[in-house]
């Protein structure tokens, strides 16, 4: 019997992770970034790119949060579909958010091209899969919303389907060609080791308990030292600790957690996503289904599994497994994790100014890895050039989630009786 444990798959793909020094003294920037994730660290490439010199402070190692926790899919786009996007934001906001964010796979890709990071990564889309009707109407109003933007996706149905996604459970498929899969804490931990062959500076280990304006900038202090910097980005989303900044006000917490099997043989296997893909189903509590470089198969969901009995998460892998895939017979699990997810009511990522020199990013909504390295692309431009146009939108007002608490509590507990009723084939 194979032991089923808590751990991160990732981090076990992932030879070469960084390992970042604790802050200590005073050091001085121009630009301190508060937080080793997808983010700042994309921030921090660009900006020494720009001849800026960069200071990164970690809480704990690069990696750690939800960058080095996520599922590893490469999605264009927002959560919120383009027309509706029009409606929230406005059709010229909209357009470019839509242009910005249908381009991040490519930027990610040519991120990982130009740095020579070896993180497992595939360029033959994603599926976004119908698990009913309702489901299929919704992917095809997708479809042609996207087509009619230009964009290269097509829907699937039939045999085609079945073929590409390799299971008999889904009527319909949305192929996004831009998008692919990553090993995420490869990216990150390659981005991270680019930063300081550069000559950028990322320290871990070191939590930020000080914010303070200074008469030329900014003084960052952690418990062993400071960095003094004319600039700071703060690039911590959903894992920002402390007291020092009310950004995590502007978010409600949600968790996704992810089981990944040993690697599979056989033909049956095989069949599984044969092009490569990652794929996610239209269901409101959503499962996502991926392999990895070895053949391994992955499953994830909504949920903080850190609240779950192992056999809890080995029955509920069992259940989705088993619908979509029963070929495969009984499939032994290796490993479970839990990352954080900073959700916003209207799932839109939020920018903020609060004073000159100081900017903030939140709210990516589950798509980390395009999200934030756009994000910390364009934040590096905005300071290199200060021209609002390097944006992808436009700031936030910086109206605060009220309830954030009970909305996070609410969710986590709808998905823990929705997984409940998966385990006892009530639902699916």
């Amino acid at each position: 019997m194979v032991q089923f444990a808590e751990g991160c798959l990732w981090e076990q793909l992932t030879p070469q992770r960084p390992v970042s020094p604790a802050l200590s003294g005073e050091r001085s920037a121009d630009v301190c970034i508060i937080g080793a994730g997808f983010t700042g660290l994309s921030a921090a490439l660009r900006l020494l790119e720009g001849g800026k010199t960069v200071c990164v402070v970690e809480a704990h190692q690069v990696g750690h949060g939800g960058s080095g926790r996520n599922v590893g899919l490469v999605n264009a786009g927002t959560w919120v579909a383009p027309d509706e996007l029009d409606k929230v934001l406005g059709s010229v906001e909209a357009s470019r958010l839509n242009s910005e964010l249908g381009a991040a796979p490519a930027l990610v890709f040519a991120t990982i091209d130009k740095y020579r990071i070896d993180c497992q990564d595939t360029r033959s889309g994603n599926l976004h899969m119908a698990h009913n009707a309702k489901g299929l109407a919704d992917l095809r109003s997708r479809a042609a919303q996207w087509q009619r933007r230009g964009a290269n996706v097509e829907l699937l149905t039939g045999k085609p389907c079945e073929d590409a996604c390799g299971t008999d459970k889904v009527s319909g498929a949305l192929l996004d060609h831009r998008a692919g899969t990553v090993n995420p804490m490869a990216y990150v931990s390659g981005m991270a080791l680019n930063v300081v062959a550069q000559g950028g500076h990322v320290f871990g280990d070191s939590p930020v308990n000080g914010l303070q304006r200074t008469a030329d900038g900014w003084k960052v202090s952690t418990a062993a030292g400071s960095v003094r910097a004319e600039k700071v980005i703060i690039a911590s989303n959903a894992y920002t600790e402390g007291e020092w900044t009310d950004i995590k006000d502007h978010i409600f917490t949600g968790y996704y957690y992810q089981v990944a099997s040993q690697p599979l043989s056989g033909a049956e296997q095989a069949q599984i996503l044969r092009g490569g893909q990652g794929s996610w189903d239209t269901r409101t509590v959503l499962s996502n289904i991926r392999r990895d470089a070895h053949g391994r198969l992955l499953l994830g969901s909504l949920g903080n599994a850190g609240n779950y009995p192992l056999w809890f998460i080995r029955q509920w892998a069992d259940r989705v497994q088993q619908h979509y895939f029963p070929q495969l017979g009984r499939v032994e699990w290796q490993s479970t994790w839990t990352g954080r997810i900073g959700f916003t009511p209207d799932h839109l990522l939020r920018l903020f100014e609060p004073a000159p020199g100081l900017l903030a990013a939140t709210g990516f909504n589950g798509r980390g890895v395009t999200t934030g390295t756009l994000v910390g692309k364009c934040f590096a431009d905005y300071l290199l050039s200060n021209d609002a146009a390097a944006l992808p939108m436009s700031f936030s007002s910086g109206k605060k989630v009220s309830g954030s608490s009970l909305r996070s509590l609410a969710y986590d507990t709808g998905f823990t009786l929705y997984h409940a009723g998966q385990c006892l084939r009530v639902v699916l």
